[in-house]
């Protein structure tokens, strides 16, 4: 279990992120359509995860607009922003912003993301969101970067996971 911080308060997570070099957890999370997706569709890109508790938080909602512009500039890459908010917030902050190059996915049917991934919160205000974390994978969906964002209101290191990319 890791443990993170939200405004210097300690919370603890399901468990520890998967471990860099091996393959990430199969998963299946909800598009904004309401339409499954699946680690497997995204298979021969590379991913960027961009995890986070609520896109109606400020430093979440700033951390889709970063990735969603970093993102023109990616080869054979696409950005998840995955939480556990309803598909249609999802969809009304992303339309609402115009952003486009993002893919935003929802945890919110059967919460598996989560616990596979180590990340759920299991206690303090924010239990059963998901905690900030960044984890990029290489096209054969091994793990190749990792952050676990120690203090919840920060945002991550967006040139670290960028520059995993390029490897």
């Amino acid at each position: 279990m890791a443990t993170v911080t939200l405004k210097g308060n300690t919370i603890h997570t399901s468990g520890e992120l998967p471990a860099k070099g091996n393959k990430a957890p199969a998963f299946t999370l909800i598009k904004t359509d309401l339409s499954n997706a699946s680690l497997e569709d995204f298979k021969g890109s590379k991913l960027v995860l961009n995890i986070f508790p609520s896109i109606d938080t400020g430093t979440c909602a700033a951390s889709v607009r970063e990735f969603n512009k970093k993102a023109t500039s990616l080869d054979n890459t696409k950005v998840l922003c995955i939480s556990r908010d309803l598909p249609f917030a999802l969809a009304r902050f992303c339309g609402a912003e115009g952003l486009e190059n993002v893919i935003s996915l929802s945890d919110f049917r059967n919460h598996s993301f989560g616990k596979e991934y180590g990340l759920e919160f299991t206690d303090g205000p924010l239990e059963g969101l998901l905690s900030r974390v960044v984890i990029v994978l290489d096209e054969d969906g091994k793990v190749i970067h990792t952050e676990q964002v120690s203090e919840i209101v920060d945002e991550p290191n967006y040139e670290a996971a960028l520059e995993a990319l390029n490897g």
